[in-house]
């Protein structure tokens, strides 16, 4: 038998397009053969998975994976075993890192960490914020080590850190390079003046509800309209990112295909799946910033992804320790584990007719892979690289504390039960993920990005 030599068999292939049944051959880690019948050959692996789904590997763009420096609650290893585990394929790091990684020199050394644990593809962010932009003219914005610039995660290194407060700062970023600058977006301001006003009113009893008004719709849109109104007039390129609010996705175009847009943006998992009265149940364990809002905002967003205003889904995966988690609102860390259920959610909000099989594989695979440049990624084709995941979607998978991968050790979703099971997951065509088990010996590639 040649490693690596597999033969999927009459899967329900999903793309954007549709849903066809195909056989599936992979080898040398690539597609190579999608067709209606192949003939099995001997030495290559037979998986039958009539019934089943098959899907590109999801593209998961902004993920917090804590290393270096935090690895008390998360590492290379432990969020990469998650996200395959949950058909996450690629990852994009976010640096807010311990060093931030706010140099290519912490990029690389970030990069080795990657290369030498991490179980998925992986691509990793240069950091940019009020605090270093003087060193900013002496790098190379153009190297391609890091998939594009952003701010987020960086408000914990300083207060008015966030490029949304800093008007002056994106000219000066867009005079050296016209790469994409992703930003946390929300106006420091009026959060401020909202923790001010609640902590008057309640001390440290603030309500985890109150997160909500705290980090108000009002903050997210001021932040975006006056961050957007830059970017249109210099036709620079600026991605929001985890918006949520639905007159924020207003903002955008809706129509032009995705290569072309010069604004853009994305949705995390937790503002589709979670609103206000989520709170209730999971208190400080929903605490994300921006905030999950009302009902409306969440169905607001779904529309808004479905009618093409938002442009791809992420789960912005920020493991804490429970202990962290379970302070006072305003010591609260924000952030949770979302990496290894992504898909299932998905196909959650797919059995209650909010989103099409095809609208998730377009918002979690094909589109992040447009929008980066990742080369021969996020599609079932012949040539490209053959990251992929296999579902039952009719088998029941029952989440226990036992089951999850992630370093902190706990997810909203103990003791629920998915209507969805993750089967097989190949990573550059290796077996990685096998009905429960992580097959140790496999390690991803970092993306190549346009």
């Amino acid at each position: 038998m040649k490693k690596g030599a597999y033969l999927i068999r009459q899967a329900n292939v999903v793309t954007s397009a549709g849903i066809e049944t195909k056989d599936v051959r992979i080898f040398g880690g690539r597609f190579v053969e999608i067709s209606s019948h192949l003939e099995p050959k001997p030495d290559e692996t037979c998986i039958e998975a009539k019934g089943k789904y098959l899907f590109p590997g999801l593209i998961d763009t902004h993920v917090h994976f804590r290393e270096p420096g935090l690895t008390h609650k998360a590492t290379w290893a432990t969020e990469s075993a998650a996200a395959v585990a949950g058909g996450v394929t690629t990852v994009f790091d976010m640096p807010n890192t311990d060093p931030a990684t706010l140099s290519p020199e912490l990029v690389q050394e970030k990069l080795d960490i990657a290369k030498a644990n991490a179980y998925c593809n992986y691509g990793v962010f240069l950091g940019v914020s009020a605090s270093n932009l003087d060193l900013l003219k002496d790098y190379n914005l153009e190297d391609k080590k890091f998939v594009a610039l952003t701010d987020d995660g960086l408000y914990f290194s300083g207060a008015n850190q966030l490029l949304a407060d800093h008007p002056e700062a994106f000219e000066q970023i867009w005079k050296q390079t016209d790469r994409i600058v992703a930003i946390h977006s929300e106006d420091s301001a009026l959060i401020e003046q909202g923790e001010e006003a609640y902590t008057k009113k309640y001390g440290r009893d603030i309500p985890i509800e109150a997160h909500a008004q705290i980090r108000s719709e009002e903050a997210c849109y001021v932040a975006t309209k006056r961050s957007l109104d830059l970017a249109k007039k210099s036709n620079s390129r600026l991605h929001i990112l985890h918006l949520t609010t639905y007159k924020e996705a207003l903002l955008f175009d809706k129509d032009l295909p995705l290569v072309q847009k010069r604004q853009t943006c994305e949705v995390s998992i937790p503002h589709l799946y979670f609103s206000l009265e989520d709170y209730q149940t999971f208190g400080p364990l929903i605490k994300y910033n921006p905030s999950i809002k009302t009902k409306a905002d969440k169905l607001g967003l779904i529309k808004a992804l479905n009618e093409n205003y938002i442009d791809f889904i992420t789960t912005d995966h920020s493991p804490h320790t429970l202990e962290e988690k379970q302070q006072p609102y305003m010591q609260s860390k924000s952030g949770g584990p979302m990496v290894q259920h992504l898909l299932q959610m998905l196909l959650s909000l797919v059995d209650a007719g909010f989103l099409s099989l095809e609208k998730v594989v377009e918002k979690t695979a094909e589109n992040p892979a447009l929008f980066y440049g990742i080369k021969e990624r996020g599609f079932i084709k012949e040539g490209y690289f053959a990251d992929l995941v296999l579902v039952d979607i009719d088998k029941p998978y029952a989440v226990t504390k036992e089951n999850l991968h992630s370093k902190c050790g706990w997810s909203v979703f103990e003791g629920h039960t998915f209507s969805s099971s993750i089967e097989l997951t190949f990573v550059n065509g290796q077996l990685v993920f096998d009905n429960g088990r992580i097959i140790t010996d496999v390690r991803g590639q970092q993306v190549e990005v346009s």
